[in-house]
C-alpha cells in the first residue's frame, strides 16, 4: 500500500520586486525635456547697452507739486487757503501753462463725496494737470 502526500503542488509565486526599468525610462525622458526647455524658461534679453558719460551736477531740484484739499462740507483749499471753483480752474490752467509736469497732491476727506473728488480730477485734466497723487495718512483709522 502506498501512502501518498497530500500536499497540493504550488503554483508559481507572484512577483514581489518592483521592476524599475519603466520608472528609469520615462525619468531619463523628463530629464532630457528638462535640459532642453531650461534656457527657454529663462526668458532674458542679453542687451548691450550703450554707454555714456554723465555731467557732474547737482542733484535734481525737487519735483514741483501743489496741493488741492477737499474737505467734507465740499469746500477747496489751494495749499491751505480756501478758494472758490472758479478760481480752482484758473489756477489750474496757470499751473499747467507754466509747468504741464507739476504734480497735484489730492488731499480728499474720507466723508467727501466720491463724485466731487472725480470731477476734481476731471477738472485737473483738462487743465493739462496729468499727474495727480492721492495723500493719505499712513495710520489706521480709530477702532469704533
Amino acid at each position: 500500500m502506498s501512502f501518498g502526500r497530500l500536499e497540493r503542488p504550488t503554483g508559481d509565486r507572484p512577483m514581489s520586486d518592483i521592476n524599475v526599468t519603466p520608472l528609469v525610462d520615462v525619468m531619463l525622458v523628463l530629464l532630457v525635456i528638462f535640459i532642453i526647455a531650461a534656457p527657454f524658461m529663462a526668458g532674458r534679453l542679453a542687451l548691450e547697452l550703450p554707454k555714456a558719460e554723465a555731467p557732474a551736477t547737482a542733484p535734481a531740484a525737487a519735483e514741483a507739486f501743489v496741493s488741492l484739499a477737499l474737505d467734507a462740507k465740499g469746500q477747496l483749499h489751494w495749499n491751505d487757503e480756501p478758494l472758490a471753483e472758479d478760481a480752482l480752474r484758473q489756477r489750474l490752467q496757470e499751473t499747467a501753462r507754466r509747468n504741464p509736469a507739476t504734480e497735484l497732491q489730492l488731499r480728499a476727506d474720507a466723508a467727501a463725496p466720491y463724485g466731487r473728488v472725480v470731477q476734481l480730477i476731471g477738472l485737473a485734466q483738462s487743465a493739462g494737470l496729468s499727474r495727480i497723487g492721492f495723500v493719505a495718512d499712513s495710520a489706521p483709522p480709530a477702532a469704533r
